[in-house]
């Protein structure tokens, strides 16, 4: 079965879930924010806020997202 992800580092990362935080942007931990309805990703500003920087690339393998 494919992954509809580039590669396990990057499923792993969208797919994390911390005990702790039910929000990501407020888990330290979460790095990665994959969202949905833009259908873009995206590496998460821990600032307090909801914000992210999108990325086209993968952090871990290259690949276009």
């Amino acid at each position: 079965m494919k992954t509809k992800f580039c590669c396990n580092d990057m499923e792993e990362k969208i797919n994390y879930k911390c005990a702790g935080h039910d929000d990501p942007f407020e888990c330290p931990d979460h790095l990665i924010y994959h969202n949905k309805k833009e259908k873009e990703f995206g590496i998460i500003v821990h600032d307090g806020g909801h914000s992210y920087i999108a990325i086209n690339f993968c952090p871990w393998c290259g690949k276009p997202l």
